[in-house]
């Protein structure tokens, strides 16, 4: 395998980490209304299970709600059940003609919580970024082993460990934000 490769791959890995943890601190709700935390919610809809957002326009009026215009109103019922299933953990107000969710203010013990999930999430993501780079370096010692040259391998597991260090910065940022998002009353 070509070192290059290796190092492309490990980087590619290391992105990809980075974007799952995004999508998993935008599902977790920090006191304002964001629509991104219905973004697991499936609906019934024709038969198939279909992400909520391909079967209405899901809006934020104001900080506090979260508005669910569906495009046929006789899927009112279902997107409701869906919600009440789902995680959120937000009961949905149905009118006839659209699906509110009030978001309610976060006790101090909740924000202590979502931190603290905040916080396993992040420390997950470091786990995956740490295996990646072992792996790379694996392969780089493999190569070296099959007459890559010593020098080269080296160099080849520093920049992996650079890397490494720069997604572990990137990580430990984005939860400082994430919690200071989730802190702010």
């Amino acid at each position: 395998m070509d070192i290059t490769t290796i190092k492309k791959d490990a980087e590619e890995k290391m992105q990809m980490t980075l974007e799952f943890l995004d999508e998993t601190f935008a599902r977790i709700r920090a006191g304002r209304a964001n629509v991104r935390i219905l973004d697991g919610v499936k609906v019934e809809y024709y038969g198939s299970l279909v992400p909520l957002s391909n079967v209405s326009t899901v809006t934020t009026p104001d900080a506090k709600t979260i508005l669910i215009q569906p495009w046929e109103k006789n899927i009112l019922k279902v997107i409701e059940k869906a919600i009440m299933d789902s995680d959120v953990g937000i009961t949905p107000e149905n009118n006839g003609e659209v699906i509110r969710l009030g978001i309610p203010p976060l006790t101090e013990e909740r924000r202590r919580q979502l931190v603290k999930q905040t916080k396993q999430e992040a420390e997950d993501a470091k786990i995956s970024i740490r295996n990646t780079r072992r792996e790379g370096i694996d392969e780089v010692r493999k190569a070296v082993k099959e007459g890559l040259p010593e020098d080269m391998g080296k160099d080849v597991e520093n920049e992996l460990q650079k890397l490494h260090d720069k997604y572990i910065k990137k990580i430990d940022d984005k939860f400082t934000e994430k919690e200071k998002e989730i802190l702010t009353v």
